[in-house]
């Protein structure tokens, strides 16, 4: 391709939307071009790597016996009823009528379809097991797109659905998928780690996440260097501290004037947070009820695990007004589960306390010696959120705490949509039998902008070779130089003719310019043709050192053709 004749459209600077590095080198690359907020248009250089990507994805699926389709984005709300998920989903459900009235939506995810295609086609278990995939745009009406392809309203996915005859076959093609996503991280050169995962909106019963680790991540990792084990921190479990075996004393009433947060109470109690307990109340709107989460003083609660508590959602769940505190007999800041009039749930470190302290449900006032059992109750589960230094599950040793971008995630939906909707095969004895479901996703914008989170410096993106736009720039110095143009002209010639995708910059314009806009984009392999392009010798410069060494022409052909036929 000559570069007077495609559409190069770097920038010096990047809109201020863009707030990560990832993003602003993505603007300014030109590889995509903002629409409206989370909505992008892939341009050129940007819709290469696109494609790329999706090739390989494609390349392991199929290797590993998926099946590709494609299926409309837009879905009927008969589907989703069936489901029970049209109201439960959330307000991200991009919801509209048609002409008729009749009610659909975009689609954010493809269980109701899927689950209905297998429902219709699928009537023997001589069909079972099989494993459909899609590479599919996807719109989630987020209520704060932001960091460009990381959290938009429009995504490209690749979603994937399992149908087995049982949970061994399950299992089965669970760990098919597992292996397979390993091997697409691994080929599009991202560090990344495998952990276990909370299954949200889609429900199920096992999952686990793929994460590329990065500061910018909005997702946190609990890790164990000792014995391997990895959770997202919604999902991330901890050694429970052993029951304190302490007499318990006395509860007493104490007045508290103006001591509402944890680190003004401990201080005028001369008290460690850890004998603490702080009460949040909640409105759950999906039960429409008051609800009390309990956790240690010094702890945060980890929403997610409340709402699988109560069997609610998190977009439903907000912090209760200070009129419904009060209405339910307390205080904002006063908070305590003792004669709390609503569902309370206490955490499992707080029910293996002794003697703590607690709000007292009235202004200025709280409880020293609370214990659970004698002076509340409630249901008993885990609430807080893992922090770095807690004990691992497994093994004992001190977790550590990392930053991730959520690229992929794995799901074993077992019988959840298949038993609503009626996906069932016969079996030998002519019975119908819900098909067992398992749910394999894979944001594939998302990565393409973790790969550059990964993957640049100060002067711009560094693609990894295989999913590059292009393998090789050839630059002279000045194009309208005979000697220059007749070795360029040839370096591109013979690269061409070995299969390398490359660009000759044939451009009217000063060598700096032309540097920063490949060094930007991130083409992997520059050759520059100057001054020593009559005696045949060429600068040859890395991307990802940015090594530059002078080499004869045969020498940076051969080394440009050789890393290409090893992608």
């Amino acid at each position: 391709m000559r570069a007077s004749r495609m559409l190069i459209s770097t920038l010096k600077e990047a809109p201020n939307e863009a707030k990560i590095d990832s993003h602003v080198l993505l603007l300014r690359a030109g590889m995509i071009k903002n629409e409206v907020a989370g909505v992008y248009n892939y341009l050129p250089f940007g819709l290469r790597v696109l494609n790329k990507i999706e090739n390989i994805i494609r390349e392991e699926m199929d290797n590993a016996s998926c099946i590709e389709i494609l299926c409309s984005a837009i879905q009927p709300k008969e589907l989703w009823v069936e489901s029970g998920r049209w109201m439960k989903y959330g307000p991200e459900l991009m919801r509209f009528k048609d002409r008729h009235e009749r009610e659909f939506c975009l689609g954010p995810t493809h269980e109701e379809i899927f689950t209905s295609m297998a429902r219709d086609l699928i009537k023997s278990s001589k069909n079972l097991p099989i494993n459909l995939y899609q590479i599919q745009t996807k719109y989630r009406d987020e209520l704060r797109p932001r960091f460009g392809l990381m959290r938009g309203r429009e995504f490209i996915m690749k979603d994937a659905y399992s149908f087995d005859k049982d949970e061994e076959g399950l299992n089965v093609s669970y760990q098919n998928m597992y292996d397979t996503y390993t091997k697409i991280f691994t080929r599009l050169g991202l560090h990344f780690q495998p952990v276990l995962a909370d299954t949200g909106n889609i429900g199920g019963n096992g999952s686990h996440q793929f994460m590329a680790l990065s500061d910018i991540g909005e997702s946190e990792i609990a890790y164990c260097d000792a014995c391997g084990y990895a959770a997202d921190v919604e999902k991330a479990t901890t050694k429970e501290s052993e029951l304190d075996n302490s007499e318990m004393l006395p509860i007493s009433l104490v007045n508290t004037p103006n001591q509402r947060t944890i680190e003004e109470i401990t201080a005028f109690l001369n008290v460690d947070p850890k004998k603490t307990a702080k009460t949040i109340i909640y409105h759950d709107y999906v039960n429409n009820k008051l609800v009390a989460a309990v956790v240690r003083g010094d702890r945060e609660i980890n929403e997610i695990k409340l709402v699988n508590a109560i069997n609610s959602n998190e977009n439903y769940l907000e912090l209760a007004k200070e009129e419904e505190i009060v209405n339910l007999g307390s205080i904002h800041g006063f908070c305590g589960p003792k004669d709390l009039n609503c569902d309370i749930y206490v955490d499992l470190e707080v029910a293996a306390m002794k003697n703590f302290v607690i709000g007292a449900n009235t202004i200025d006032y709280h409880y020293l010696n609370a214990n659970f059992g004698r002076d509340f109750n409630g249901t008993v589960c885990d609430l807080k959120k893992a922090e770095a230094g807690d004990l691992c599950p497994c093994c004992g040793k001190p977790l550590k705490i990392e930053r991730g971008i959520e690229v992929g995630q794995i799901f074993k939906l077992q019988t959840k949509y298949s038993e609503a909707m009626k996906c069932t095969y016969v079996n030998e004895e002519g019975k119908n039998i819900p098909m067992v479901m398992g749910c394999y996703g894979i944001g594939v914008t998302r990565t393409l902008q973790s790969i550059v989170e990964q993957y640049h410096d100060e002067f711009g993106i560094k693609w990894p070779l295989n999913v590059a736009p292009y393998h090789a720039v050839i630059v002279p110095i000045n194009y309208k130089d005979d000697a220059q143009k007749e070795l360029a002209e040839s370096i591109y010639k013979k690269l061409i003719e070995n299969k390398v995708e490359v660009i000759i910059d044939d451009r009217d314009a000063k060598p700096g310019f032309k540097f920063k806009d490949w060094e930007l984009i991130g083409i992997p392999y520059m050759v520059v043709c100057g001054k020593r392009a009559a005696e045949g010798i060429v600068e040859f410069k890395n991307r990802q050192t940015m090594i530059k060494e002078e080499v004869t022409i045969l020498e940076a052909v051969e080394r440009i053709i050789s890393q290409v036929k090893n992608i």
